[in-house]
């Protein structure tokens, strides 16, 4: 972009920031801006010269990916527009294997010379890396699929949607919200995206697919009357979706905002928790967050083999023969199931970034630690493990890359904790059963340790429970565990009518960092005698 266009579309979204009221005042003002060229029907054909490009150069191996980006955001503040962003990213990455070590460059110039020009500068640099080789990389095979097509499955696309109409959207939340006596602050936002990922490799699969994202969240802040205390409640009831604009729709923000006005203001008069054991009641909201942490993580298998380390730490799952197939990380109903199709999984996908199609699978199985996450390189890593079990040694499907600038490498599909298997537990036989406890909603502050094995969590809400009633809310909660323990003190979790997805769109991992979006869909958790922590008073 030349510096006058940033000048003048930087002048423009300035503009727009400092409106104020309805928001007819936006029309035409916000457009995206494009970063390099977006590719057309031509993609297959620039594929293929890459790819052959590549194999002249001398690459026994090589993938293209060609992709489009757009991401949208707006954000308001009570009754005033904060920001407007609508920004396109496109270009191509090439991914070599040269003597077994890897070699990968970027260009954003999508022209038939230039995705020539970049498979050879991948080649040569794969060729540098070879210096630092321990062993050659092979990959596990994966069926071809030479015209694969996949697309979210979007009722209305949400770029389709007038900023005005997002705006106003915004707006009546935030009015809804703001009519509560005690609010003072309420922030609302809405985020899409739109991944248009075109791949193709050297075996001959090509896979064509648009993936969104949408996201609509606020923030409500309540203060006392003499100003000495304040509390606020995020809408993490409402998850992040691979949907279109009927998600923001069907999410009923406008008709919630109510209910987190009353809690954040609720919240102003709650009785601080005495710390102690509790039991708990985990609601998806907040459980999501738990099981990603000392779950899905602690399972990645380049996390494991410490090939992750700085980003977040390693993993207490190691030495790895010590503990699949044997460690108890819960209860005999506890599974565990990694997937990328279910509707609406912010990782569900056709086929991953490496044109594998992703399978189902039990990563806990009745209790029992039963499998990892992997890529094509990965699942050689564990074929001994594999074969012993008469397994296939193949791919997850577990390959991400955030942009077309970025080399792809292993992430975290949708990650789920399946419901009770034998009958629909509810809620209400959860808390029945407890005497001294606390249901938490919501997601909250956490911290954990590197090798995932202690943590520490927070909440939006958090109910009293005694002999089995709910009797009023409590704040300054954290509860403190060790993973195994945590999972094992799980005496019962809930049916399929307590089951919903959560979600989170910035999970960042490796260095340099890259972030991606997944979901976890759970019921609703009881624990027994878990440490609760008071959060407001001082050591």
């Amino acid at each position: 972009m030349k510096r006058r266009d940033f000048l003048r579309h930087s002048a423009v979204a300035a503009a727009g920031v400092s409106l104020l009221g309805h928001p007819d005042a936006l029309h035409g003002i916000i457009r995206p801006v494009t970063f390099g060229p977006v590719p057309g029907a031509d993609r297959r054909d620039l594929a293929m010269r890459a790819l052959s490009a590549a194999e002249s150069a001398g690459a026994e191996w090589a993938d293209v990916r060609i992709n489009t980006n757009r991401m949208q955001a707006l954000s308001t503040r009570d009754r005033r527009i904060t920001g407007l962003a609508d920004n396109v990213t496109a270009g191509f990455g090439v991914r070599v294997l040269v003597e077994g070590t890897w070699g990968f460059a970027a260009s954003s110039t999508v022209t038939a010379d230039e995705v020539e020009n970049v498979a050879r500068q991948a080649v040569a640099q794969a060729r540098a890396n070879r210096a630092a080789q321990r062993r050659p990389v092979e990959l596990a095979p994966a069926p071809v699929e030479p015209n694969g097509v996949w697309r979210s499955p979007i009722q209305v696309d949400p770029f389709d949607i007038p900023i005005e109409e997002k705006v106003e959207f915004l707006f009546n939340a935030n009015e809804a919200a703001l009519a509560v006596a005690g609010v003072r602050v309420v922030t609302s936002n809405l985020r899409f995206l739109q991944e248009d990922k075109f791949y193709a490799n050297s075996e001959g699969t090509v896979t064509d697919q648009v993936v969104y994202q949408s996201y609509p969240t606020m923030s409500v802040t309540a203060v006392s009357d003499d100003g000495s205390d304040f509390q606020s409640r995020n809408s993490t009831d409402i998850p992040p979706l691979a949907l279109g604009w009927e998600h923001v729709v069907d999410s009923d923000m406008v008709g919630l905002a109510p209910m987190f006005a009353e809690e954040a203001v609720e919240k102003l008069s709650a009785r601080s928790v005495e710390p102690g054991l509790y039991d708990l009641i985990l609601l998806p909201s907040h459980l999501g967050l738990t099981l990603h942490e000392t779950i899905a993580h602690p399972t990645e298998l380049d996390r494991i083999r410490g090939f992750e380390a700085n980003y977040a730490g390693t993993s207490f799952i190691y030495p790895i023969q010590e503990y699949l197939g044997q460690f108890q990380y819960g209860p005999e109903f506890m599974n565990i199931v990694g997937e990328r199709s279910a509707v609406g999984g912010l990782a569900s996908v056709g086929w991953d970034d490496e044109g594998v199609a992703p399978q189902d699978y039990h990563i806990v199985k009745d209790g029992i630690l039963n499998d990892l996450q992997t890529t094509r390189e990965q699942a050689l890593w564990l074929s001994d493990w594999y074969e012993s079990q008469g397994r296939e040694i193949r791919s997850h499907g577990n390959s991400y890359a955030q942009s077309w600038a970025d080399v792809q490498f292993q992430r975290m599909p949708n990650i789920n904790l399946e419901p009770y298997p034998d009958r629909d537990v509810s809620l209400e036989e959860l808390i029945d059963g407890v005497d001294r406890g606390i249901i938490i909603d919501g997601r909250g502050s956490f911290s954990i340790d590197q090798q995932r094995y202690n943590s520490q969590y927070g909440g939006q809400t958090f109910r009293e429970i005694r002999n089995g009633r709910v009797v009023g809310m409590l704040k300054d909660v954290a509860y403190q565990i060790r993973t195994p323990e945590f999972w094992n003190a799980m005496d019962l979790c809930g049916g399929e009518s307590t089951y919903e997805m959560y979600g989170t769109v910035g999970d960042a991992k490796g260095q340099p960092a890259q972030s991606n979006a997944v979901t976890h869909g759970c019921p609703a958790t009881r624990h027994r005698d878990i440490t609760v922590i008071n959060t407001a008073r001082e050591v």
